[in-house]
């Protein structure tokens, strides 16, 4: 079991001991993640804080995307095993209801500041195992639950004050944990057999007004498909499979940058359900985000003790757009589902990325682009 918001429940009268039940793998994590937007495309913030004990590091970073920029925060120190009081330096997230309200606090760092509380507007979903090989290797092996929530609260930069209320403000947040790259690059080795050509990735949780859409699909250069993952959540808690999805990706030309998708699936009595998904803002998590493909701040990087810094990539610069199309991108999602006749509206993530050969998108190698 990894370290999950279970861990709050009053069945633990005494915060547990310094153990971690986790991987001997150097690559296990335990981390958080969440986003937050006000429905505009004038503004998107992603978050989060992990652990990596076997790397005896933890991190945690801000990361937001407005007026042609992304300006991330970035905090590291020493892990430890104070399971049930997440913190990174000034940065802190605080279960206040397990499963149901987070708060995230950020002291004044180089300007910037937030107060944040998520509050989760449908139940946990579980998601499927998450795997990935490289030959022989299982360099992804990792679980992971979504949520859809609202925010309230306010954010700080430079001396201006952003209110974050629930009317406006949404997003969805995971928990994930096991075994990813992290850290810095391990020595290579002989090549890998077959090579590594590509992956493609398709993650969507939007939030309607009577349930929500979490979608996740996984597929090799080939097309074949490893990671089908796509249900409806209702209030109460039922869960709703919708099928083998069939989607239409569409490209901003000469880019792989999306404009959005088209999602064609099916309900639990086999009737279509069509989902277009626009993008209103598109957020490189590897951007200041650290996921992988960021040359600049890695998670679980060895940065040494109570590490803090700002900085600031102006997003229209060819030196960091030239990276969009080597990483995983998140986008201001709206969704609009047609079932039935009826057509209604969401909101939430848009996460997508397609690194190297695709032979159903048409890309045939790591630099092909839409036309």
């Amino acid at each position: 079991m990894a370290i999950t918001e279970l861990d709050e429940y009053p069945i633990h009268q005494a915060p547990l001991p310094i153990a971690w039940p986790a991987s001997s793998d150097r690559n296990f994590y335990d981390r958080n993640y969440f986003n937050c937007h006000d429905r505009s495309g004038d503004i998107m913030v992603i978050t989060g804080l992990g652990y990596y004990p076997n790397l005896g590091t933890k991190d945690a970073y801000l990361l937001v995307a407005r007026d042609g920029k992304q300006t991330a925060l970035h905090f590291s120190d020493l892990c430890d095993g104070d399971r049930l009081h997440q913190q990174v330096g000034g940065y802190r997230v605080e279960v206040e209801e397990p499963l149901q309200r987070i708060r995230i606090q950020v002291d004044e760092t180089e300007g910037i500041a937030a107060d944040l509380t998520w509050q989760g507007l449908f139940p946990v979903i579980q998601e499927e195992h998450h795997i990935l090989r490289s030959g022989a290797r299982t360099t992804l092996d990792a679980q992971r639950f979504a949520q859809l929530g609202s925010w309230s609260g306010h954010l700080e930069i430079d001396g201006e004050r952003i209110e974050v209320t629930p009317d406006r403000w949404i997003g969805s947040r995971d928990r994930s944990w096991g075994i990813r790259p992290v850290g810095e690059a391990e020595p290579p080795g002989a090549p890998s057999d077959p090579p590594f050509e590509g992956m493609w990735w398709l993650y969507v949780p939007l939030a309607f007004d009577d349930f929500a859409v979490v979608l996740i699909l996984q597929e090799d250069p080939n097309g074949y498909r490893t990671l089908n993952d796509c249900h409806r959540v209702w209030p109460d808690g039922r869960v709703e499979q919708l099928g083998w999805p069939r989607v239409e990706v569409h490209y901003t030309a000469g880019t792989r940058t999306p404009t959005g998708a088209t999602i064609r699936c099916t309900n639990g009595a086999g009737d279509p359900i069509e989902l277009e998904v626009s993008s209103l803002l598109a957020t490189p998590l590897h951007v200041g985000g650290g996921y992988g493909g960021d040359p600049d701040w890695t998670h679980g990087v060895w940065k040494g003790e109570k590490f803090v810094e700002r900085v600031t990539y102006d997003m229209a610069d060819e030196a960091v757009t030239g990276r969009f199309m080597f990483g995983c991108v998140d986008h201001v999602g709206q969704g609009l589902l047609t079932e039935g006749g009826r057509t209604v509206e969401g909101w939430g993530l848009f996460e997508h990325f397609c690194i190297g050969r695709h032979d159903p998108s048409g890309f045939v190698d790591y630099f092909t682009l839409a036309p």
